[in-house]
C-alpha cells in the first residue's frame, strides 16, 4: 500500500513524455511542455488548491524502509539523458519551421529545470557518493555543475544574506536578479573551492580540483555535440541549457524573495529557520517537484529526504503553486504589489 502511495511522484514524468511528443511533432505540438508547465498545471493548482496534511507518524518507519521513493529518482538520470539525446537528433529532421525548433528547445530547456536540475538538487543532498555522481550527471545536462558545490556549501550557509547569490532582494526584479545570481553563484562556487584547497594545502589548479573537471566535462559535452551533430544544434542546446538555468534560478528567486535573517550581535546572525524560505502547499507543484515546494521545512533540515519534508505551521506561505508564481515573477510591478506586504504579514 506505501508503495501504492509512493508512485504519486510518478506524475513527474508526464513532462519528459510531452517531450518526446514534442521532438516528434510539428507545430503547436512541440510547445506542449510549455502548456503543460505553465498553463494547465497553474490552472489546476488554483482549482485543487493545497494540502498542508503531514505524512502521519505511524507511516515513518513503512517510508524510510521504502526504496521506490529512491528509485523514482534515480530513474530520472536515464530519462533526461534519453530525452537529451533524442532532442539532438530531432534537430537533425528535414522541413522543421523555426517555431518547431523553438518548441523542441523549449520543451528540453523545461526539462533541464524541472526534473534534470531539481532532481540533482536532491540527490545533491545525500551522502552517498553514487547519489551525488548522478546529481552531477543532472547537472552536467543543463552545464551547471558549479550549482552542486555552491548551493551544498554556500547557499544553505549564507541563505537569507546579502551574501548569498540565490536570495533575491526585497525591490530586486527577476530581471535584475538573473545576471546578479548567475555570475556569484559561479564566482561562489570557486571560492569556496578555492579556501577548501588552500585549507587542505593543494594546489587550485589540479585535475584534483572538483571545479576544473566540471568545467572540463563540460566543455568536453559541448565538444561532442559540436562534432557530432553541428554549430547549429550545439547553439540549441546551449539555449535549452540556459532555459533550465533560468528556470532554476526563478524557483530561487520565488523561494526566499525579500526574506531575511536578523543580527544576533555585531559578528553572528541568527540561525537558518523555517521563516527564511517561502513554503508552497499546492498539491500538483509538490508531486511534479518532488516536494521542493516545502521549501521552508528543506532548509531547516537539508539532509532531509524528499518525502519525508513536512508543511510547518507558521512558515512563509507563497499565495500559488510554484508553476504561478514563477509567472507572476515575470511581471516585477504585479510581483512586488503581492509579494512585498507578505513578507511583513509572514515574517516572524
Amino acid at each position: 500500500m506505501n508503495s501504492i502511495r509512493a508512485l504519486k511522484y510518478s506524475a513527474v514524468f508526464i513532462l519528459p513524455a510531452l517531450a518526446l511528443l514534442s521532438f516528434n511533432s510539428t507545430g503547436i505540438l512541440t510547445f506542449l511542455p510549455l502548456l503543460y508547465a505553465f498553463v494547465l498545471i497553474p490552472i489546476l493548482e488554483q482549482i485543487i488548491g493545497a494540502d498542508a496534511t503531514n505524512l502521519p507518524k505511524a507511516q515513518l518507519e513503512l517510508v524510510k524502509k521504502d526504496r521506490i521513493y529512491d528509485m523514482l529518482l534515480y530513474l530520472i538520470v536515464p530519462v533526461q539523458w534519453a530525452c537529451l539525446i533524442i532532442f539532438l537528433f530531432s534537430l537533425q529532421h528535414e522541413g522543421l519551421t523555426s517555431a518547431d525548433i523553438t518548441g523542441r528547445t523549449t520543451a528540453m530547456g523545461i526539462l533541464c529545470g524541472v526534473i534534470g536540475i531539481n532532481v540533482a538538487h536532491e540527490l545533491g543532498h545525500r551522502t552517498t557518493k553514487s547519489e551525488q555522481i548522478l546529481a552531477q550527471l543532472l547537472l552536467a545536462s543543463s552545464l551547471y555543475m558549479h550549482f552542486f558545490i555552491e548551493h551544498n556549501k554556500g547557499h544553505h550557509r549564507n541563505v537569507a544574506t546579502m551574501q548569498d547569490a540565490a536570495t533575491a532582494r526585497k525591490n530586486e526584479s527577476i530581471y535584475r536578479y538573473f545576471p546578479r545570481t548567475i555570475i556569484n553563484s559561479f564566482k561562489s562556487a570557486w571560492e569556496i573551492t578555492k579556501k577548501e584547497r588552500a585549507r587542505k594545502k593543494h594546489a587550485i589548479w589540479s585535475l584534483d580540483n572538483e571545479m576544473i573537471r566540471f568545467m572540463i566535462f563540460q566543455l568536453l559535452l559541448c565538444a561532442a555535440i559540436g562534432f557530432i551533430f553541428s554549430l547549429k544544434i550545439l547553439l540549441l542546446f546551449l539555449t535549452a541549457a540556459l532555459i533550465g538555468i533560468l528556470l532554476l534560478e526563478t524557483v530561487n528567486y520565488i523561494e526566499h524573495y525579500g526574506l531575511t535573517r536578523s543580527k544576533i550581535n555585531e559578528h553572528r546572525l541568527e540561525d537558518v529557520q523555517h521563516k527564511h524560505s517561502w513554503n508552497s502547499d499546492h498539491i500538483i507543484g509538490r508531486l511534479v517537484l518532488f516536494e521542493l515546494t516545502r521549501h521552508s521545512d528543506h532548509h531547516r533540515e537539508p539532509s532531509k529526504h524528499y518525502q519525508f519534508l513536512e508543511t510547518l505551521n507558521d512558515a512563509p506561505q507563497l499565495p500559488s503553486g510554484y508553476p504561478g508564481m514563477m509567472l507572476l515573477s515575470f511581471f516585477p510591478p504585479i510581483w512586488f504589489r503581492v509579494m512585498n506586504p507578505k513578507i511583513k504579514s509572514d515574517k516572524n
